[in-house]
């Protein structure tokens, strides 16, 4: 499982540094994408075919489906990690996040996000700011 917070810096090559703890899980080749709200995700290969499968099953003739398919996929590449633990960002999907020096990679479960510094920051406040409210419809559906 990925969780936490860390702060890195994307170099001028776009080589970044993955956290220790998540090299672990995420492997030797990962899988990144743009992401939902101005991040980037990184998934390892298994999660990633695992979301594959998931999203195989919507149906084409949707064409919610097929734009976020096209989203998806069409932002991936395969990395690999270095023997420093480190990856190449594409420079279209820095571009997507905002990525400049310094970033902030996160753990949500099955996934890392890279952010941009201060969009995090921007983000984890106004999610922080709602969280009892969050909580409690969460509640209602027996969530938490």
């Amino acid at each position: 499982m990925l969780i936490g917070e860390y702060k890195h810096t994307l170099d001028e090559k776009r080589r970044m540094a993955l956290p220790a703890k998540f090299r672990k899980t995420l492997g030797k080749k990962v899988i990144i994408t743009r992401g939902l709200d101005s991040c980037l995700f990184i998934f390892s290969q298994a999660k990633w075919h695992s979301k594959v499968e998931k999203l195989d099953q919507l149906s084409m003739g949707q064409s919610d489906s097929r734009a976020f398919a096209r989203y998806f996929f069409a932002g991936a590449a395969e990395l690999d990690v270095d023997q420093l633990g480190r990856i190449l960002v594409p420079a279209e999907l820095a571009l997507h996040a905002g990525l400049q020096n310094k970033v902030v990679l996160i753990g949500v479960h099955d996934r890392c996000e890279i952010w941009n510094e201060t969009a995090w920051a921007t983000y984890r406040s106004s999610v922080e700011k709602e969280a009892d409210r969050v909580a409690e419809a969460l509640g209602e559906i027996g969530v938490l």
